[in-house]
Order: structure tokens, then sequence, then C-alpha cells
């Protein structure tokens, strides 16, 4: 942020724009018929029927000229690509972790994990789930068990580390569950289905000692660490002067084990697993080879690579990391101006629009979320993300297992949006929540039975998005 002559605190970019990318902003009636056709489910949307495309970060940030200039001295091998190396090198220096294995994404490093550790009727315990982090374990046969602090699942809060892991329930895990019943704990960074709350180096050093006393693997995912290191420089007093990269060291010396998607994460297209456990290394090498690609690639383009050891070194510069959380900050406090319930203190990853209260007229079981999401892109054009209750897995016995949170994310990839686009989201759903009486609730017509809201198809419990249509055009006219 930079204090304008007016007093006004405003987002400067520590960066210019040398490339674009033509967006397009369809008609309502267009756009109407669009989320129609994707099943109200922002993710089966087309990208060419989105003008700001919100739903996540991962894969889609602004890479750097430096990463694009990288990609051109790839190193093209199945094995032993020097490629690999820098890479490995880059890792090594930013976590002082002896072991990096590659994998070609995040969830890919959670299901060989699941894969070693996770054993029938085990339990992994961590401040708060992630949904592909949950489907691989629970796929294993194992239990999760969420120990966030109780402020965590409070909407709206001051506590500038809402992420934390309760230690004192992490004890009482322990000792109730017992060392052989867990399978590891789990610590997730920038906490995604809360809000994106980061997680203090305090709590970190807390639930590692309490770990290594008991012997159980402490397991990092690192995903959303470079908001995460943001609000520990500006949040944690202790750090205010450290530099970055001496924090991701501090990280990596408490950890056991720390994977990452580097399509969050470096900004790159990949991801993959650091450990100095040497036993742990041996027992996880042999299966890259199985499910990913060789050693020296785990199915990841070396292209990529090269962009992620260059973004990797750019998740280290505070001028590059600080623009999501800032814009982030931006939005939430347009909307908490206009009255608009959101997530505070306003987290990483994007802003987090409290659906639950903004539909408080629609059941649980009528996903608001999702409902919000649609009429959202219906209104704006905008495609956001349903994180509540449709994001979740029903229960064994078949009914809907509510979220704690029932959210929309809008997020912010990183050096992609301007500060208008900011304002334009701001705008509709300004108009949005003045008229959120006419949005109605959604049923599934196609319901999977896992991840279910990444190609779920539902549809809505009356015409209410015709209505809305319809008051949409008559205040704005032949604005789009």
């Amino acid at each position: 942020m930079i204090k304008f002559h007016s007093g006004e605190n405003v987002p400067l970019e520590m960066h210019k724009v040398r490339m674009v990318q033509r967006v397009y902003l369809l008609p309502v009636e267009e756009r109407a018929r669009r989320i129609e056709t994707a099943g109200y489910n922002t993710f089966l949307l087309q990208n060419k029927d989105i003008f700001l495309d919100m739903l996540t970060d991962s894969g889609v940030n602004a890479m750097s000229e430096n990463q694009y200039a990288s990609m051109l001295q790839a190193d093209d091998s199945y094995a032993g690509s020097e490629t690999y190396y820098r890479l490995e090198s880059v890792l090594n220096d930013m976590f002082g972790m002896e072991h990096f294995l590659p994998a070609h994404q995040g969830r890919a490093c959670e299901h060989i994990l699941a894969k070693l550790l996770v054993k029938p009727e085990s339990v992994a315990v961590m401040n708060y789930h992630f949904t592909t982090a949950s489907a691989h374990i629970t796929a294993m046969g194992g239990l999760v068990e969420e120990i966030i602090i109780d402020e965590g699942l409070h909407i709206n809060s001051d506590l500038p580390f809402k992420g934390n892991m309760d230690i004192g329930k992490l004890k009482e895990a322990i000792a109730r569950l017992g060392k052989d019943k867990i399978s590891f704990i789990r610590m997730e960074a920038g906490t995604n289905l809360i809000g994106g709350q980061p997680v203090s180096m305090e709590n970190m050093r807390q639930a590692s000692e309490v770990c290594r006393e008991a012997g159980i693997p402490l397991i990092f995912d690192a995903s959303l660490l470079s908001d995460n290191l943001y609000f520990i420089k500006v949040r944690e007093p202790e750090f205010k002067d450290v530099d970055v990269i001496d924090i991701t060291r501090e990280i990596g010396s408490l950890m056991d084990v720390i994977y990452f998607s580097a399509r969050k994460l470096g900004a790159a297209r990949g991801g993959g697993i650091l450990t100095s456990n040497h036993e742990m290394f041996l027992q996880i090498r042999e299966m890259i080879p199985l499910y990913e690609g060789f050693l020296t690639y785990g199915g990841m383009s070396v292209r990529e690579m090269e962009a992620m050891s260059i973004g990797l070194r750019e998740s280290l510069d505070m001028d590059i990391i600080n623009q999501t959380p800032i814009f982030v900050e931006v939005l939430c406090n347009e909307l908490i101006k206009k009255g608009i319930p959101v997530v505070t203190p306003p987290g990483g990853l994007g802003c987090h629009v409290d659906a639950r209260a903004f539909c408080k007229h629609l059941e649980a079981d009528q996903y608001p979320a999702g409902a919000l999401a649609s009429a959202l892109y219906l209104a704006a054009g905008v495609r956001g993300m349903e994180r509540g209750t449709l994001s979740e897995q029903r229960n064994p016995d078949g009914s809907e297992a509510v979220a704690n949170m029932e959210l929309v994310r809008l997020a912010f990839p990183k050096r992609v949006f301007t500060l208008s686009q900011v304002k334009y989201v701001a705008d509709r759903l300004t108009w949005l929540y003045e008229n959120r009486e006419m949005i109605g609730g959604l049923e599934f017509e196609d319901e999977p039975k896992v991840l279910r809201f990444f190609f779920g198809r539902l549809k809505p419990i009356g015409n209410w998005p015709e209505l809305l249509m319809k008051k949409f055009r008559k205040d704005f006219g032949d604005s789009l």
C-alpha cells in the first residue's frame, strides 16, 4: 500500500504489464444461458464465457519475464536433466532440507504421502482439511481430525493467525489416539477452506516440538506459503526485519516433510516433496517413478521446472508476494463498507464472501455458496468458487456434511487483475446484495461420489435465475 496525498491508502503494483490477454463480457442473457449449460457449477464454465476468472490462483498466476526466459534453457532429457538439479538446488537453499522429489502437482504429493503413511482407520490430524488431501486420506481408509483454534471458524475476528493449530487439542488427540493410530500431523499454510487464514511461526514451533516429542511426522502443505510468508512478516513482530529466506529455512527446520503445488507457490505448474528424513526419502523415491515419472522430472515439463525455479526465488521477494494479500484486503474493505459479510481479517488467496449470511434465507442443503457463485456469474461474468457444503463429501449414511463455513472465494491470481476490475467486482456484488432475496437454492441433477464440486451438475430450485436476469436488465439497461 502507498498513501496518496488525499490520505487514501492505495495498492501500488511493483511491476508493469508487458503482455495482455483479451477477455470478454457477455450480455446478461447469454451469461444466464452459459451458467445453465454448466449445470450451475462454475467449474464447468468455459473460459471464453468468463470476464474475470476468480475461481482459483492455481496454475493461472502471471509469470515474470525471467520465468519465461528461463524456459528457453530447459534441459529436455528423460533422466539426469540439469533442469532438475537447478530446481533441487533452489529448494534445498530455500528450505534447508536435504532431499527433493518432484511430482506433477500438489495432489500428486498428497496421493503419494497417503499411500505411504495412511493405514485403514488411522487418523490424520490437521489444522484444517483441504478437499484433495482429505479425499486421498479417506480413499486409503483413513480418517481426518481437525484441530483448528476455535477462532479459526469465526467468520469475523481480528486475530492475525486464524489458521493456527490448537496445541492443547493436538496434545489431547495424541494422548487419546496414541502414536500408532496417528498417520501424521498436517499443517496447511494459508488454510484454504476457511478464508486463506495464515499460520504463525510460533504455532509451527509449538507443533513441531509436540510432534517430535511424540515421534509423529509433521507434514507441511506449503502450497499457499507465499501469502503466509507475507503475513508472518507484517503480523508477527519478531519477523519484521528478518529476511524471507530465513523464515523459509526455519520452517524447513521444523517440518519432517514439506510438499507443495507450484501451481500456487512459484507461479508455475508442478510440485514436489521435500524431506531430510533419509528413510522416508527412500520410501517415497520408490513411488515417484511408479505414479509420476522418473526421479528427475516427476511428471513435469522441464520448461515448467525452469519457470518454477525462478518463481520460487521470486516468492522470497516481498514486492512480489505482497500484491495478492493487499488486493484481497482492498476488495474486502470495499465490501465491508457496503455491509456485505466477508471473512475477516482479510487473508491470502482471495476475498471470501460469507454466503451463509449473504443468503440467510437459504437452507444448508440448498447450497447457498454454490447459488451465490452462480448468481455472481450471472450478474457480473465473474467466476468465483464455492467453498462450503457443496465442497464437502457426504457422510457415510448419505446425509449432507454441512460445512463449518459457507463461502464464495474470489481468488486473486498473482499479478493478473487491475484495481478497476476489483472495483467492478465490488459494484456487482453490492447490487447482488441489495437483491439477495431473489437468489434461490440449488439441487443436484448429477452428483459424483467423490469431489462432486469439480464436475457435479445442479439445477435451480424454482426460476430464480430468470427473475434475477430480468431484474439486472431493468436496473442496468443496455449495460452488460
